[in-house]
């Protein structure tokens, strides 16, 4: 009940930010009564394409699906700021601090003005999004990993691969990896965005295969497994060749031991507690969890790496706000006790290829 009175309010919350920016809009631009009609129909067509993507793309060709959500999930990025550009503008004419009407109705340089304002700031956006960020994390441990010096992982979170981001995107992202010579690559949740359908379809298995690791791929599932359905997931990622960890562990090379969380989307996973308490302490330990929750509790047990994803770093500027206060950390370092953790901001993402005030990124750990 929560979920749909919570669904109902953000439909009915979005249908309110289209009304408001077509509404000035359709001051804004001096219109003529074909021109009108063409306005409305952009406005249907927006502000339906993301519902008809995610609610009945299943049904669609995947390239018609993959159109619309393309182009809706942009829309969404696009309309937010709209709506934040149109409520500051509204406030100026308002109370009169600057004579703005003039810009507002019946106004090409004010539609022009406002173009360029929103191609540069989807420009930087996009820019953000596809130049994705090499993080290095060193981190010392006094435990011994086997014979060996030192561990380097490639860390990621946050794929979803789909019907927005496509095998040849995908293969980029490969490149990158298999460019670190990671002995294992760990993925915290997320590879799927909605549908596990366009992965079968576009062949991402064979793209996962292209990944070279000396230890493999481990992965927890994150809140977008679910969505896109657990089990049709689940199938897909083995066949790809990913070990994916439900609450499980991993002993690699009986020198260090991989744990793996299920989300928070399963109300009945395991505690810390019962997944470490036959662990054996002198060996390095590494937890993946999906979501950055209660990591005083983490810090509890003998974790030597805690990673996670999840939040996006907001993605989009001022949402990055809301996941700050969100999360005790919602991006980047953080140490307690003995147990570093890192919440990465994702190599992928959800929507619109758009990051203002963050960066897609990918995370080499080197543990020593």
């Amino acid at each position: 009940m929560n979920f749909i009175i919570m669904l109902l309010t953000m439909l009915a919350a979005i249908l309110g930010a289209n009304f408001y920016v077509f509404f000035r809009l359709w001051h804004l631009i001096p219109l003529f009564t074909g021109s009108r009609i063409v306005l409305v129909c952009i406005a249907v067509f927006l502000c339906s394409s993301p519902l008809m993507a995610m609610g009945l793309g299943n049904r669609f060709p995947v390239s018609v699906t993959s159109l619309l959500y393309q182009v809706g999930t942009s829309w969404l990025i696009i309309l937010l700021y709209l709506v934040i550009i149109f409520f500051v503008l509204d406030i100026i004419r308002l109370t009169g601090v600057l004579p703005l009407k003039p810009f507002m109705f019946n106004s090409w340089s004010g539609f022009g003005i406002l173009t360029l304002l929103l191609v540069a700031l989807l420009t930087t956006g996009n820019y953000n999004y596809h130049h994705k960020k090499r993080v290095a994390l060193a981190i010392k441990t006094e435990k011994k990993i086997s014979s060996e010096r030192s561990l380097k992982i490639v860390a990621l979170s946050d794929l979803h691969l789909g019907y927005g981001i496509d095998t040849k995107e995908f293969r980029k992202w490969v490149h990158l990896i298999n460019k670190e010579n990671p002995d294992v690559v760990l993925i915290a949740g997320d590879a799927v965005d909605n549908s596990v359908r366009p992965l079968r379809e576009r062949g991402f298995t064979d793209v996962f295969g292209e990944i070279k690791t000396k230890y493999g791929i481990y992965m927890v599932p994150g809140n977008h497994e679910y969505i896109s359905n657990i089990d049709q997931s689940i199938d897909f990622l083995t066949r790809a060749g990913v070990t994916l960890l439900r609450d499980s562990v991993a002993l690699i090379n009986d020198s260090f031991y991989i744990i793996g969380r299920d989300d928070r989307s399963n109300f009945k996973r395991k505690t810390i507690a019962e997944m470490t308490a036959s662990l054996d302490e002198s060996k390095p330990t590494i937890l993946i969890d999906h979501q950055p929750y209660h990591l005083d509790e983490v810090a509890k047990y003998p974790v030597d790496l805690y990673l996670a994803g999840h939040t996006h770093n907001g993605q989009t500027w001022p949402v990055s706000l809301i996941t700050k206060v969100m999360y005790e950390i919602s991006y980047g370092y953080l140490k307690k006790g003995n147990t570093h953790f890192y919440v990465t901001s994702g190599i992928g993402i959800w929507g619109g290829k758009f990051r203002m005030g963050s960066r897609s990124e990918y995370v080499v750990i080197t543990i020593q």
